[in-house]
This record gives C-alpha cells, structure tokens and sequence, in this order.
C-alpha cells in the first residue's frame, strides 16, 4: 500500500479528552474516528489490526476445537426474559420493537440464543461435548463510555460456549477455552494474570478474568504476593481479625450523645471499632434493606447484590432513610421489623456488639446475633482492602487496577432449564446440559495492545497484530537509483508473504519518520541516495532501535524473521 493513497490522517497531538496512551494513540495514528459517545469509525489502518486480532482469536479458538457460528445481533425479547435477563440486565440493553410491535433486544451477549439454537438441535448424549464460538457485534447502553475502546456501546466481541453432559465435562472445556486464552493474550502482546471473579449478569457457578494490570485500568484487583491468590475487588474475600472474646453479657441500653459515627461511638464507649455493630441502608429492587456488618469493615455491593439476588441494589439517600423509619447513625436490627436484615459473617460470629438502639442518640450495648436480633439473609458482604489478610495464607493482601481482557464462566445448567437445552443420557433420561461461556472484546484487547506496546513516539506493534509488517520510507524518489531500488524492494517483500507500507508522499524526511515512528510497524526500511551510498536499504527495528544497512535480498530475509 501506498500512502499516497491511503485513507489516514495522522495528529501531532491527541485531543485533550483522550486520557488513557491506548486513546491517544488510536487518535494521533488516525486508527479510529469518533462518531458518537462510545461509537467509533475505524480506518483501514485500524481494521487491519482489528483483523489481525481476530485473525489470532480465531487461530487460537480453532485450535482449541471450537466451532465457528454466526448468531443474529437483533433477540426476540422473549427470549431474555425466558432466562430473565431481560429484567436483571435492565437499561443496559437496548430495545425497540418491529411494525407489529413485537419486542426486540440488539444482542448484549448472546447465551439465550445459542441456547435457543443448540436446544433444538441436540437429542442424545453422543451429540456433546463441542465449543461454538463467534466474533459478533454486541450493543449495550453503557451509562459512562470511556477510554476509547476500552468501553464502547457498539463493540466487537469472541463469545464462545461450550455444551457437556456433566460438571466433570465442563471442566476440561473450560481448561482448554483457559489454556486458548492464555495463548491469545501472549501473542498480542498483552501480559496478563487470571484472577477469580464475580459472574455479574452471566450468572454460572465460577468465573475468573484475565487481567492486564494497568494504572488506567477501571477494576480494583486484590493480590497476595505469597500465595498467588488474585481477585477482582467485587469477588475478593479475605480473613477479618479476630474478634475480641469474650463472655456473653447483657445487653442494656446507653446515652451515646453525638456518635452518628463508628469512629465516634468507639471513641465515646472506649471501645474498637471491631466491638461495634455497623448499619447500613441499601434498597434492593425498591425494598428498603439494613446491612448489619462490623465496624471496621465495609460493605461490598455485588456481594450484597448476590447475596439478595436483586437486579439493583442502591445507597439509601436521606429520604428514602426517613421513609422507611429508620435512624440515620444510631439504627441496628435489634427489635427492627419491616425492613430485610442483611448480617455479614463478621457480626454473626462476633460477642457483646455496641449497636444502634434505634434512636436518636441511643445505643445499645453488648448485642449478640441469635438472642437480641436476627437476619433474613446470612453471608460474606464484607469488601476486601489493601492490608487485609489473605483468605489462604495470612499475608497482607495489595491492590493494584486492572483491565478486563477475557472472562470465562462456569454457566451451569441455568440457561439449558430456562430456555431448554435438555439431552436423553445412556439410561435414556432427560437431563441439561452443563454449559460453559468465554468472552474476549476484540476493541478492548486492542486497547490493551496500545496501551502495553508504546513509547514516546508512537505505537510500537507486536509482529501478529501490526497493520503491516514494514514501513518503507522513501526519501528522493525522483532519483532513479532510489525509484530502482523501491521497485525492486516492494515485489521482493510481497513475494516473501510480508505486507508493506510504502510512505511515497511528498513530505519532508522529518515528517516521514516521525510518522513511521508514530505508526509503529516492527520494521522500517529507508530507500534513499544515502542509504543506497552505504549498501543498499537502511533497516531499523522500531522496539530496539538497532540499525543496519543491507542488501535487498538481506533486508526481505531480515524481515521474513521479524514476522515470524
């Protein structure tokens, strides 16, 4: 390809709202154009690599014995809410209806309808185990869209799932989606860590993320440096200090005047912070609910959301606090009715709890879970902090943020009951089938690859994902010796399997190679009277910056090896 003729227009400087590198490299190198919040136009430049990419998931995904499929972007609704994800997933997904009025979804994900399909299709137990996979567009009115590609409304995405006859199954379908993924990441050149997480809407049994550990990245991830254990923030768990002992005593009420806080009640009772009772007030799908939890601990949302398998789980603001009767700073479960009580794990085991007595200015002292007040709901809700001992080993437990590159889950048989995937076993009985599901999103990996493969001057592409695999500066291409050697130089390449690049526009030497650095293809090679003076074409490689001059034939061998 001749720039000359290519669709592209580079930047000098990146717009002021593109923060994250990944962002502004994708803008400055004319990859992608914004169209709308969360919508972006790729070039040609950027498609190359968005195809190069997928061109390693697909690579990988084969390998791994998936089967390629095509599933449409446009559900019926009745579908989701067969599985009930029409409600839990909520505003995210975008609706409209046909000119009958019959209700659509544009495909957030696609379980429900694979399910649909495989459902009937399969009859007996010699139909499983196999992988279908896709590499579909996806729709999802994300509230806040940010970092470029990093969350988009329109996005591509690898959704693979897996069909087994028994939980065993799925575990060596999950191990090698889990092994594919971990090649597809390294050949990217996207270093990332597996860490357990929360399923979110997908629901299933057991999910973990692949996590490429960046400051930009939006997920809080808990790591243990002795044991290895990783979580994301919204799954992590961890070993609370110990309780204080103690015999059981009375429970009797106190004056706490000014103590709305747990700081302040501690302080007041010359007591810690773990001896108290927290309370906090949440409305779970418009249902006021009290979290009982200890008072050096908080609560974590998604726990509590799954906890109480709620589509929405909020904070109470002070209305909604007054509305539902209770007292902000002095409120506890003692003696409270109407209201869904919620204990963490921390205050069911703990003795002689400081708690609210329910009102103003009051506190009770020396509460016990079973005698002065019970829960609906008993669970680990408690969010896990830098400093907090590791759940396996005790170490102090760091945090660090984090991108999602790949999720993979362990769905179970929740899609196969609700929409019906059900197979005849050798007895001939009718069972679901266990189903597994893996996602990549194919712009965010593409991100990552930015973010991960830059410097000062530009883009510095991996081999399998760079748009092409040289650029070819020209320098006085009036000269016949130059214009000799670009026509020998370009067929040799081609002929080698290696695409090029050729910058023949009519531009100063300095604007060429800040431009071919900004681009960042693995190789740059130089035609010019000088480089033909000193034996033929200049070859530089754009992560190391080692030089050397060589012969066209030695220069086609030398890219040949870096495309490798």
């Amino acid at each position: 390809m001749r720039m000359s003729r290519l669709f592209l227009k580079t930047m000098r400087e990146a717009p002021a709202e593109a923060e994250l590198a990944s962002h502004q490299l994708l803008l400055r190198a004319g990859l992608v154009s914004p169209l709308a919040a969360g919508l972006y136009c790729f070039t040609p430049l950027g498609w190359r690599a968005i195809q190069n990419v997928q061109a390693i998931i697909r690579d990988e995904m084969d390998r791994a014995g998936g089967q390629e499929l095509h599933l449409p972007a446009l559900n019926p609704v009745e579908l989701w809410e067969q599985s009930g994800r029409a409600e839990s997933m909520g505003d995210v997904l975008f609706r409209l209806a046909d000119r009958r009025e019959r209700g659509f979804v544009l495909g957030a994900t696609h379980e429900e309808v694979v399910s649909s399909l495989v459902g009937r299709t399969i009859q007996s137990y010699r139909d499983l185990p196999f992988t279908v996979y896709q590499i579909q567009t996806k729709f999802r009115d994300e509230q806040r869209p940010r970092g470029g590609l990093v969350r988009l409304r329109e996005f591509t995405m690898k959704d693979a799932y897996s069909f087994d006859t028994g939980w065993s199954a799925l575990d060596d379908s999950y191990a090698a989606m889990f092994e594919a993924y971990t090649r597809i990441f390294a050949r990217a050149g996207v270093p990332v860590i597996p860490v357990a997480a929360d399923s979110g809407a997908i629901g299933g049994k057991d999910s973990q993320e692949f996590i490429f550990l960046t400051e930009s990245g939006e997920d809080e991830i808990l790591l243990c440096s002795n044991c290895g254990y990783a979580a994301n923030g919204e799954k992590a768990e961890f070993a609370p200090s110990a309780p204080v002992e103690a015999d059981l005593k009375p429970m009797s009420k106190v004056s706490t005047p000014g103590t709305k806080t747990i700081a302040e009640l501690a302080s007041f009772l010359g007591i810690e912070p773990r001896q108290t009772n927290k309370a906090v007030f949440y409305r779970a799908d418009g249902k006021p609910v009290l979290v009982s939890i200890r008072g050096d601990l908080d609560v974590n949302e998604i726990k509590l959301k799954n906890a109480l398998k709620a589509n929405v789980v909020e904070p109470m603001d002070e209305r909604m606090v007054d509305a539902a009767g209770l007292v902000a700073g002095y409120a506890s479960a003692v003696g409270l009715s109407d209201v869904t009580v919620v204990a963490d794990a921390s205050v069911v085991e703990a003795k002689n709890l400081a708690a609210g007595a329910n009102e103003p200015g009051m506190h009770y002292v020396d509460t016990n879970y079973g005698r002065d007040w019970d829960a609906q709901v008993v669970a680990d809700v408690a969010l896990a902090r830098a400093g907090d001992a590791c759940v396996n080993c005790g170490t102090p437990l760091e945090t660090r943020r984090g991108m999602e590159m790949g999720h993979v889950f362990k769905l179970g048989t929740m899609y196969a009951e609700s929409i019906g995937v059900h197979f005849l076993d050798e007895d001939g009985e009718r069972k679901p089938a266990v189903m597994g599901c893996y996602g990549i999103g194919v712009e965010r990996l593409l991100a990552a690859v930015l973010e991960e493969n830059h410097d000062d001057n530009g883009i510095v592409w991996p081999a399998e994902v760079a748009p092409y695999d040289v650029s070819v500066v020209v320098l006085n291409s009036e000269q016949e010796a130059v214009s000799d050697a670009v026509n020998e130089l370009e067929p040799a390449l081609l002929a080698a399997g290696l695409s090029v690049l050729i910058d023949d526009r009519e531009e100063s030497a300095g604007i060429k190679f800040k431009d071919a650095d900004l681009l960042g293809m693995p190789l740059r090679m130089t035609v010019s009277p000088r480089s033909l003076e000193r034996g033929g074409i200049e070859v530089r490689d754009r992560k190391s910056g080692e030089t050397e001059v060589l012969a066209v034939a030695a220069a086609v061998a030398r890219a040949a090896r870096a495309s490798s």
